[in-house]
């Protein structure tokens, strides 16, 4: 009798701590539901209207869907935006993996180099969007000035004025922005590989290149797969550096879809559209993660 009534208690302690745990994580949840989950149904529901927002509330079904299938002005910013995305990327793992091989080795200040490479990342994107502004200014920009002293130039280059020379300085804004977030990745990953392996290596004749590749990309392959999926899609879905800088032009130079989207809802007012368009970077991101996953996978 007495088991019974201690089991009976056991499970009543187990139940109320149960309960206990799901009331910790309903704000959490409740937070999830109200900034991510109901803004993102939402903003599908809103996908098959033509609307204001306020009065007009004209269903079109998949009507929006079609025109960016159809249009190319949907296909020019998604491949202007793919382009962006891959360059920008690939910056981030050439700079970050160099610094972080750089900085994973004993030497004096190795601190402090650590804090002044990571600054970029401390940054606001907006903070980061003007500084480079100023520097390309045509009129007063210290790149400019830099490039006449040492004769590279005869005369100022309007950077970001220009079609030919916006979308690579935006570039390279974003690159010199992004790279901490790779390069602190890395040196963690690095850190965490044994130096015993690199020893036997040595030993064996190997030098660092054969050691970097037989010992220290392997090591950080889970790493590098969550840093590429995760860079891949922030800045797939860039906007405030880009807009800040260039506002999508000259032209449609710097015209990234996020641009494109932010546009045609506020200075179009055709929010089902923007919308739609929205839902399917959504997918084209989640496409990439999926793909990357499956191709690195393979590669194991």
């Amino acid at each position: 009798m007495r088991t019974e009534i201690g089991t009976k208690v056991s499970r009543g302690k187990v139940k109320n701590k149960e309960r206990a745990g799901y009331w910790f994580i309903f704000p959490a949840a409740l937070a999830m539901f109200g900034l991510i989950i109901y803004p993102m149904f939402y903003g599908l529901y809103l996908s098959f209207y033509n609307t204001n927002l306020v009065n007009k509330w004209k269903f079109v079904g998949m009507k929006y869907y079609i025109q960016a299938i159809v249009k190319p002005e949907f296909y020019s910013s998604v491949l202007l935006t793919f382009g962006f995305m891959l360059l920008v990327v690939a910056g981030h793992f050439l700079f970050g993996i160099l610094l972080a091989s750089f900085l994973n080795k004993e030497f004096a200040g190795r601190t402090v180099f650590r804090v002044i490479f990571m600054l970029p990342w401390l940054f606001p994107e907006s903070v980061i969007a003007l500084l480079f502004t100023w520097i390309m200014n045509p009129m007063y920009g210290v790149l400019n000035s830099i490039l006449k002293d040492i004769g590279i130039i005869s005369e100022n280059i309007s950077w970001l004025g220009s079609a030919k020379f916006a979308f690579p300085a935006v570039v390279f804004a974003c690159i010199w922005k992004g790279y901490p977030l790779v390069m602190t990745m890395v040196l963690s990953g690095m850190q965490s590989i044994s130096q015993d392996h690199y020893e036997a290596a040595e030993i064996d004749g190997a030098n660092k290149w054969k050691q970097f590749l037989n010992i220290t990309l392997p090591g950080l392959r889970p790493v590098l797969v969550t840093t590429l999926i995760l860079d891949s899609v922030w800045w797939f879905k860039q906007y405030t550096l880009v807009y800040t800088m260039t506002n999508g032009g000259p032209g449609n130079a710097t015209n990234l879809i996020s641009l494109n989207i932010y546009g045609t809802a506020f200075n179009d007012l055709q929010f089902g559209k923007a919308a739609a368009w929205g839902i399917i970077v959504f997918v084209i991101c989640y496409v990439i993660s999926r793909i990357y996953r499956m191709v690195l996978k393979d590669e194991e």
